[in-house]
């Protein structure tokens, strides 16, 4: 058993995730499947071309991968303070509530690029350097174990 491992009757169990990290440029992507994946794992990026490309494109990924859930991340200021890029954030996940039928959460992604680039500079598998091509996914990751974390810390939500 590991930290993103949860009770056999938890509404979760065996559920699979899909972390979005929202970017102007690329959406960063994970997946994890509760109590089967060991961990959350980046996915990869789609480019951000526009909202019906995107969903478009997401739709694929969410028939293919079966996903159950979409946990976006929603960045704020270390002080909780909204952004410009919060307001963006936020349009989109609301776009994707309209526009997919599947339930969306959000995430607090406070720090995740911070985050995944220090991982990056620290693994021999992005070879001790931060790869752009791969950090939205890794952001993405670090979104995902954060709304587990908070999950399992207050399994009412």
């Amino acid at each position: 058993m590991n930290e993103f491992h949860f009770p056999i009757n938890h509404p979760l169990n065996l559920k699979t995730i899909l972390g979005i990290d929202f970017g102007q440029k690329f959406i960063g992507l994970a997946t994890y499947c509760v109590n089967r994946d060991p961990y959350p794992t980046p996915y990869g990026r789609i480019a951000n071309k526009g909202m019906e490309i995107v969903v478009k494109e997401l739709k694929s990924i969410l028939e293919n991968e079966s996903v159950d859930l979409l946990v976006i991340g929603l960045p704020y200021l270390i002080d909780g303070k909204k952004t410009a890029s919060t307001e963006r954030a936020q349009t989109f996940l609301n776009n994707i509530r309209e526009q997919i039928s599947r339930p969306v959460e959000e995430q607090d992604e406070t720090l995740s690029t911070f985050e995944a680039e220090s991982r990056m500079k620290n693994s021999p598998q992005y070879n001790f350097q931060v790869d752009l091509s791969q950090i939205d996914a890794v952001s993405a990751c670090v979104i995902l174990e954060d709304f587990i974390r908070r999950r399992k810390a207050t399994p009412h939500l």
